[in-house]
């Protein structure tokens, strides 16, 4: 077994070759181009290899970052602390290993390459650890983001069981599986075992109180790919691994035709839906603990869960965040999340000042600084710019939210809410489809309050109360969207109704006061809402 492992795209090997004949000039043994012998496994021989070195470099280059292999490897590597990462032309690095100091390699640079060896030896001869921090243009507190960090939430997806298919499926299969740990490690609340540490367990019928000893997971996700005559189906399921109890199981069949093309929509399903179901059983035992003893990630959990459109709830979240940055002044989703419930006071606030909605963007401008590989410290960035009015900036940073993620259902339904108020509400409403595509549970009040106001500006006001009908819980907002819906369709009755439960709710609300701080870039949408609320009656 070799002391270095190096992880590559077969295209570059020209370029690696030179790197590999200095580590090999310092004695240690390289594994990196091997010449495996006919009918030998490929992948257990990797696993061994890679299970076995004291360090793993791992080289990126405009190829290597779209390789499997090569990102799960190091995956496998950052689990293990032994990562030591270069990158040719400043390639676009994946998301989930961005945190890591990278060395910037040009041909021929001697600097560099003895940067390379000092921090492979500290590795091959027991020095200490390879990465030295983050770099210099990261925030200072933005440390080494390991997969089994503390505060995130553990899990591995085992390789899903090929049950009586061929190659073919096997490689869809395997694909799947793939797949998964690569857009799951996405989210940063979760700490993902590698693409190696999984495969391990493929073929066997695994314990999953021995896998979750040996990988240290508190989740586990397994599944299987069965085909069924002319269609195929798709089982994956999540088991907690301290109760043994299943969180989630689905079902997914589809036509054997094209099944490849229709990939992608089942892993962002199958994510969406899996990581929901995992938060809520994390959120359920956060809740079953005193709170003198919650840590800063379960005071989040819990403030996430709670009602936030509930007077009593939204002071339980908002005093939740609020221990959890005093626990971790680092923790940027706690700032983030704060900023979101300073956003909420400030817009029910009925006076004129700006306090809570400029303390709503310090909070959102920290949780950017310190975590700016979260996708949620971005979208509620942009919420707070919207009511800011900065429209540019809101769309600029509710993008990045949705780039950083794409398979998380809650910054579809932001990019949703943002579009209304863009100038956009038909785009908005295929965002908000698109955020109950990712996960079917997604059942939030606002995302539907939200959708029935971008068929409301749009003049589609009896499909809006169709949406509006659905929000679990009654506001005084949505009662407003009602009862200028049922004005423009010309039922006075009911929109008189549906105003007086809005001033019941909220006895201080106006027409003017309301406009003042619900932004729309586009001043049309702007006029056309106002004049519907003050049809219905409404106070203007």
């Amino acid at each position: 077994m070799a002391d270095v492992f190096v992880s590559y795209c077969r295209r570059d090997k020209v370029r690696v070759a030179p790197l590999v004949a200095e580590i090999q000039a310092r004695g240690w043994s390289v594994w990196w181009d091997p010449q495996i012998a006919p009918g030998q496994e490929f992948d257990r021989l990797i696993d061994a290899e890679l299970a076995a070195a004291s360090a793993v470099l791992v080289v990126w280059t405009k190829d290597s970052v779209e390789s499997r292999w090569v990102r799960g490897e190091a995956r496998e590597a950052a689990d293990r602390g032994i990562l030591v990462p270069v990158r040719f032309d400043r390639a676009t690095l994946p998301i989930d290993v961005r945190s890591f100091h990278t060395i910037d390699l040009e041909e021929g640079s001697e600097a560099q390459a003895g940067e390379v060896l000092r921090a492979l030896g500290a590795l091959v001869e027991g020095r200490g650890i390879a990465t030295p921090g983050p770099p210099a243009s990261a925030p200072a507190t933005q440390g080494v983001a390991v997969a089994g960090a503390p505060g995130r939430t553990t899990i591995c997806v085992l390789p899903f069981a090929n049950l009586g298919g061929g190659d073919e499926q096997r490689y869809f299969s395997d694909g799947i599986t793939e797949d998964l740990i690569t857009e799951l490690s996405r989210w940063r609340s979760l700490a993902v075992r590698s693409r190696a540490a999984s495969f391990r367990y493929r073929g066997a019928a695994a314990d999953l109180r021995q896998v979750a000893r040996e990988l240290d997971v508190q989740f586990v996700v397994e599944g299987s790919v069965r085909r069924m005559g002319e269609r195929i189906r798709i089982s994956a399921q999540v088991v907690d691994t301290g109760t043994g109890n299943h969180v989630w199981a689905e079902k997914f069949d589809r036509e054997l035709a094209g099944i490849f093309d229709v990939q992608d929509q089942l892993v962002r399903t199958i994510v969406g839906t899996l990581v929901g179901r995992v938060q809520a059983s994390d959120a359920e035992r956060a809740r079953r603990k005193p709170p003198a003893n919650l840590a800063a990630y379960e005071c989040v959990l819990e403030g996430n869960a709670l009602a936030w459109s509930d007077p009593g709830g939204a002071a339980q979240a908002t005093r939740l965040f609020e221990q959890a940055i005093a626990l971790d002044p680092g923790y940027g989703f706690a700032h983030a999340l704060l900023a979101a419930m300073r956003n909420h006071y400030w817009f029910d606030d009925p006076g004129d000042s700006r306090e809570l909605l400029d303390e709503a963007y310090a909070l959102a401008t920290r949780a950017v600084a310190l975590d700016a590989n979260e996708s949620t410290c971005f979208s509620i960035l942009a919420m707070v710019c919207l009511l800011r009015r900065k429209f540019d900036l809101a769309r600029q940073h509710i993008l990045r939210a949705v780039a950083l993620n794409p398979n998380n259902q809650w910054n579809a339904a932001d990019m949703g809410l943002c579009l209304v108020h863009l100038g956009q509400p038909e785009e908005a409403l295929a965002w908000f489809a698109r955020a109950r595509e990712i996960d079917p549970y997604f059942d939030a009040a606002w995302h539907w309050r939200e959708r029935g106001l971008a068929l409301l500006l749009l003049g589609r006001e009896a499909e809006a109360l169709g949406m509006l009908e659905r929000a679990s819980t009654r506001s005084y907002r949505i009662a407003a969207y009602e009862a200028a819906c049922h004005a423009r369709l010309g039922n006075q009755a009911r929109a008189r109704d549906c105003a007086a439960e809005c001033l019941a709710l909220n006895p201080g609300f106006s027409v003017a006061r309301y406009m003042a701080k619900d932004p729309y870039e586009d001043p049309d949408h702007a006029a056309r809402l106002a004049d519907a609320l003050r049809l219905a009656g409404l106070p203007g």
